[in-house]
């Protein structure tokens, strides 16, 4: 009995130490500003709960990411641009979009990581199910339904950040937050990048629909482990008093942007800034004209985009832990550096143009993205006031979802003139997100700024 006692001090000592060097927090100082008292002594098993739930998806995401593995497999059966455009947008808006009738429903539970687990076995399910439809199905058919089962995922992986967001707030201290989500996303990195290595070289070069099954699979899998990971995380009973329903909550949400004027310019700059998040796809089509090495191009741009995150990650989690808003400011900058290194690339002709001299583009755009997205989510995070955080969030969310769905006409403009007037468009955007980033308040001052 003493021995076990001994042996459990001693692995608690141990997770002490890793959290203390993953998160920077001196485990025998702890300060659990912003979350409940009782939470405290549960962080540092709560954040490698959270991390490997991180793994898991961000492994998951890359595997089938709607802005560079799907676009590619739709591509590769002759679904037209115009459809494949649509990918990213409709990920961010079926993410988005509903959180605003979520949020209210979510407020109302005590216990919000249940909400996770939920969507995390949906969104299992709905990758299970694209398997027979892109075996099955013709090229229009097969992208419709793609398009459709990615909506249903995307609307649980909304309902799933709210509850995510919410339940980070109410375990992880601030000033913490940051480095979580680098870490989340830089190990993430490093599998993912290990896979792409294991596409490249151990696969063909064409690939088949076997290859693209094992991705689908293999990410539903993820997804469910993930499910468990967070379902394990110990969060403490919250308030279940001030719910409102979506009217009452886009109400609200307006009179927010009405009288916060830091709240406004926040959603000004990432409505920009989401250009970077889900311009990949426009990027896959204009390389698939170029570059034609099937599942070995791909590949190539998937440990491209690993590699980013591996070492942009840690970088973007200590800085956003310091002013999120300069990290959004830099990722608009990568990504318009991003797509006028693609447009120059573009005007060699197919002899002079390899996967490895497109590869830094996927590598460019992969920090921006990550950038835009763990900046934008760490400057909300911090900046909105505890008992409202989950209005601050979801509202956004909602809001920026019907701006991807905009941002999908780029693909219709890559099908209707070439892809490059898309990114052409794509630059102006992002160059139009780092003026606006750069002109909002840094985090702690966002509700002050009326």
């Amino acid at each position: 009995m003493h021995a076990a006692e001994e042996s459990s001090s001693s692995d608690k000592e141990a997770l002490e130490r890793l959290y203390a060097v993953l998160a920077g927090d001196d485990s025998q100082d702890r300060a659990c500003d912003a979350i409940p008292e009782r939470a405290c002594t549960s962080v540092p098993a709560n954040f490698f709960l959270n991390l490997l739930n991180g793994v898991c998806t961000k492994l998951a995401e890359q595997l089938v990411s709607p802005g560079l593995t799907l676009p590619w497999l739709l591509t590769a059966i002759g679904v037209p641009a115009s459809m494949v455009g649509f990918l990213s947008p409709i990920k961010q808006v079926g993410a988005l979009l509903p959180q605003l009738f979520v949020a209210a429903r979510i407020r109302q539970l005590a216990r919000r990581k249940w909400v996770w687990l939920g969507a995390g076995v949906f969104q299992s399910f709905c990758l299970l199910l694209m398997i027979p439809a892109v075996l099955l199905l013709s090229d229009w058919a097969a992208g419709l339904t793609v398009l459709g089962l990615l909506t249903l995922f995307s609307i649980a992986s909304g309902a799933g950040s709210v509850s995510f967001q919410d339940v980070m707030g109410k375990t992880i201290p601030k000033g913490r937050r940051g480095r979580l989500l680098a870490n989340r996303a830089a190990f993430g990195g490093v599998l993912t990048l290990a896979a792409g290595l294991g596409l490249r070289f151990f696969l063909n070069e064409e690939g088949n629909a076997g290859h693209y099954i094992l991705l689908l699979g293999t990410a539903a899998l993820l997804w469910m482990v993930a499910a468990c990971l967070f379902a394990a995380i110990r969060e403490v009973p919250g308030e279940q008093q001030g719910g409102r329903n979506a009217i009452e909550e886009a109400g609200k949400g307006m009179t927010l942007v009405r009288q916060v004027n830091g709240y406004r310019k926040y959603l000004s700059a990432r409505a920009a800034l989401t250009s970077v998040e889900v311009a990949m796809p426009l990027f896959v089509l204009h390389a698939y004209q170029r570059v034609s090495e099937g599942m070995s191009a791909l590949a190539v741009f998937i440990v491209s985009v690993g590699l980013a995150s591996i070492l942009s990650s840690p970088f973007w989690g200590k800085l956003s832990d310091q002013t999120a808003r300069r990290v959004m400011i830099q990722a608009g900058g990568m990504g318009v550096i991003a797509g006028f290194l693609a447009l120059i690339l573009g005007w060699l002709g197919p002899e002079q143009l390899s996967v490895y001299s497109y590869a830094p583009v996927f590598f460019l755009l992969g920090i921006a993205e990550a950038g835009a997205r763990l900046g934008r989510k760490t400057y909300l995070v911090d900046a909105a006031p505890t008992e409202e955080r989950p209005l601050y969030v979801a509202f956004a969310n909602s809001a920026i979802g019907l701006v991807a769905l905009v941002l999908g006409g780029l693909g219709i403009l890559a099908d209707l003139l070439t892809p490059a007037s898309a990114l052409v468009a794509f630059i102006v955007l992002a160059f139009l997100g780092l003026l606006l980033s750069y002109v909002m308040p840094e985090a702690d001052r966002m509700v002050d700024d009326r």
